[in-house]
């Protein structure tokens, strides 16, 4: 594996993704209009979101049953992963390449990724 076919692999995954992620927000955007056109919003009042929403179990679940809120969480949790999946990918590429430097920065930089969402459950 050389630099530049890494590159273009990440190019090609970081679109995927953000596309990708776009399609299901888009998708649960169009589900929540269809669904709750007809209800009366009052902005003067907040509402606090479903509490199953708040955690992967619950956003998986229900973007499982087609809840349009869970689809719109999916979709932003796509959109967290896609950055991820470039580093998981820089880092198999660059221990392919055998450059040990760009490796341990790659996992380093993972490790505090993950550190960080897993903080945020």
């Amino acid at each position: 594996m050389n630099d530049e076919r890494l590159e273009v692999m990440i190019g090609c995954l970081l679109r995927i993704g953000v596309t990708l992620a776009a399609a299901v927000v888009f998708a649960g955007g169009v589900l929540y209009l269809v669904r709750s056109h007809a209800h009366k919003v009052t902005y003067h009042i907040f509402v606090a979101g479903e509490a199953s929403l708040r955690s992967y179990p619950g956003i998986i679940h229900s973007a499982g049953q087609l809840n349009s809120d869970g689809l719109i969480e999916i979709g932003l949790l796509l959109l967290i992963a896609t950055p991820v999946a470039r580093v998981v990918m820089a880092l198999i590429g660059f221990a392919l390449e055998r450059d040990r430097l760009y490796t341990l920065v790659s996992l380093i930089v993972l490790v505090i990724l993950a550190v960080s969402l897993m903080r945020a459950i």
